[in-house]
């Protein structure tokens, strides 16, 4: 398993039931991992835009007697030496924000070190007949771009990218065909609804699959397997190379799971011959 300071960091807060407040802190540690161990509880809380107070409250949910201690355990299990920070004066503000998904890439990189999470989604969608792909809002476009290659190699893929009443309709009706799992695109801002259609589908017995932008993204509590992604935040709009790439990652994991994907994908190519379908 991965051995970064971000992936440690989760380990601390798995097991917690965490306050939305507190998600917010935990997930700006996550992002921050390398430095939080030699931030003050002050520092933190600016840097989490939260307060004070709730730094300490926070390290006290976690089981520890105030922050003071929580920094030591965190400098304990860090690496030694406070990092250098990265120099980023020369950098304009959108090659800023291309430095900052560099660094999320890496850090989704990093916790591929372990691949198991990755391959038991990839075997848990492969066996899903039929298979819904949900992502409102934000992540639609994640869940159509999964969808479209899915459907090369899976024998039945229905992308749910519209919200609205008739959604645990089609949850329902991908439930009665015979579906057991669904996979979920969700990125913030999180729509309520999408958290009442993960609900709505653990309840009609479907196990959840997740790509969220956090592991304490508010769809975390109604997931089976989440797995997280981070975006970018250096823009006006978030940016989502990481999730983009991490649902080409399951989409390669669910193909190694399909004993038929390259066959169909040699079919598919042959169709495609026949009909001039593509420009060479």
């Amino acid at each position: 398993m991965s051995d970064s300071p971000a992936a440690r960091l989760q380990k601390l807060f798995e097991g917690h039931r965490l306050t939305p407040t507190q998600r917010r802190i935990a997930h700006c540690m996550v992002r921050g991992a390398a430095e939080v161990p030699f931030l003050s509880s002050v520092e933190l809380a600016e840097l989490a835009g939260v307060s004070q107070p709730s730094v300490t409250r926070f390290a006290v949910a976690l089981g520890f007697d105030g922050y003071p201690a929580l920094r030591r355990h965190l400098r304990e299990v860090a690496p030694a030496g406070r990092p250098e920070p990265v120099r980023e004066e020369s950098y304009n503000e959108y090659q800023q924000a291309v430095q900052g998904e560099i660094e999320n890439l890496r850090r989704l990189a990093a916790m591929l070190a372990d691949p198991a999470p990755v391959e038991e989604a990839g075997r848990v969608l492969a066996a899903s007949r039929p298979l819904p792909v949900l992502g409102l809002r934000a992540a639609s476009s994640q869940a159509r771009g999964f969808a479209y290659f899915a459907g090369k190699v899976h024998p039945d893929v229905r992308l749910l990218d519209e919200g609205g009443s008739m959604l645990a309709d089609r949850i329902d009706a991908a439930a009665s065909a015979g579906a057991s799992a669904l996979l979920c695109f969700a990125l913030p801002r999180h729509p309520r609804e999408v958290v009442e259609a993960l609900d709505h589908a653990r309840a009609a017995g479907l196990t959840v699959v997740t790509v969220a932008d956090s592991a304490f993204a508010p769809v975390a509590r109604s997931s089976d397997l989440l797995i997280p992604a981070p975006v970018g935040t250096g823009l006006a709009f978030d940016t989502a190379c990481a999730p983009m790439l991490l649902g080409r990652v399951l989409l390669e994991a669910m193909a190694d799971a399909l004993p038929d994907a390259q066959a169909r994908l040699e079919a598919f190519d042959a169709r495609a011959a026949a009909r001039g379908l593509f420009v060479e």
